[in-house]
């Protein structure tokens, strides 16, 4: 038997001690989950307002573990290693796929949205999606799937040295496109009604400059970049008003990259979508090379991760810790569940 969390509900979730155990197919890993971090994937189910999604789950997608045994066709890992889950398990054949583009395969399975994920004590996990990475430790083993999100959508936009790219919503995975868009050499501006995370960014992440999201955000940018306005900007809020806006915020001949994902309808003037000439750019999820940028980013210092985490609770104690954690004055950046 194991103990495990389920999301019954939108608002309900339930510990329980009765699942059973697992075991790993032939080609599979068994990993015994010791991290998880909470996404806001997790708290929009809860919610629920996430896409693509059904009840009841066991929620959990941010992961790390040790290898607790293997399928007996396994060769690449073995038993007591340290490692993160890439929780985007492929078809490997559909158009996507054949081409790379394996984060947004035509029939994908998200560990903790389509599938069963870990707020669990064990995951079965095919063998490619367990990946062991020396020098990082557990918690940030957990949060190289967030940290891949923000990764992706920097390197989808093609960010370039010297321009000037915003970055409205200061969560986990803003905070990460910040950091990975700095990385490339642009000077990063940051939106956010929150400003504890405006600081953060600013003190911690090297942004450039900061604006509160209820002051008149087109005025400020035009300041601050001369009239020009940013040549990328991410949306990383999840509010559709937000993501609406943003168009408005982006320089002619600039890219407009939604790394947010909303279960509503996003409307814009087609002539000023013209005028300006704009890219318009989807980001979702991350790919392999995505995960391993991080892994050496981490490796090396360039990136930070567990500094964003503000809240920690037992497996047992999440579900009565949730619905306090999603309250805007709970002060949460990041969260990571603990299973021992």
């Amino acid at each position: 038997m194991m103990k495990q969390v389920t999301c019954k509900n939108p608002g309900e979730m339930v510990f329980d001690e009765t699942a059973e155990k697992p075991s790993p197919g032939a080609s599979e890993v068994l990993v015994a989950i010791k991290r998880v971090g909470l996404c806001g994937t997790d708290i929009h189910a809860y919610a629920g307002n996430q896409p693509y999604f059904q009840y009841p789950r066991v929620l959990g997608h941010e992961l790390a573990g040790v290898v607790e045994s293997v399928g007996s066709e396994v060769t690449t890992i073995k038993p007591g290693a340290p490692v993160y889950v890439i929780p985007y398990i492929e078809c490997g054949n559909c158009t996507a796929c054949r081409q790379g583009r394996t984060n947004c395969c035509k029939n994908m399975s998200v560990l903790g949205v389509h599938k069963d994920g870990g707020m669990c004590e064990y995951l079965p996990v095919p063998e490619s999606h367990v990946i062991s990475a020396e020098g990082l430790d557990l918690d940030q083993l957990a949060l190289v799937e967030c940290m891949a999100i923000g990764a992706h959508a920097v390197r989808r936009a093609d960010v370039q040295p010297g321009s000037t790219a915003l970055v409205v919503g200061a969560g986990p995975i803003g905070m990460g496109i910040v950091q990975f868009a700095k990385a490339r050499g642009a000077r990063v501006i940051v939106v956010d009604s929150n400003p504890d995370r405006l600081k953060f960014c600013q003190e911690n992440l090297g942004a450039a400059a900061v604006i509160s999201a209820d002051e008149d955000v087109a005025s400020e940018l035009d300041t601050l970049t001369n009239g020009d306005f940013p040549n990328v900007v991410f949306d990383a809020t999840g509010n559709p008003k937000a993501m609406m806006a943003g168009f408005n915020w982006t320089a002619h001949a600039g890219t407009y990259v939604l790394v947010s994902i909303v279960k509503a309808d996003i409307t814009f003037s087609d002539p000023e979508f013209h005028k300006r000439e704009l890219s318009l750019l989807s980001s979702r999820n991350a790919t392999r090379e995505d995960f391993e940028h991080v892994v050496r980013n981490l490796q090396e210092g360039v990136v930070l991760s567990t500094e964003m985490v503000t809240h920690r609770c037992g497996l047992d104690e999440l579900p009565e810790a949730m619905p306090k954690w999603i309250q805007p004055t709970s002060g949460m950046i990041k969260a990571i569940v603990e299973i021992n």
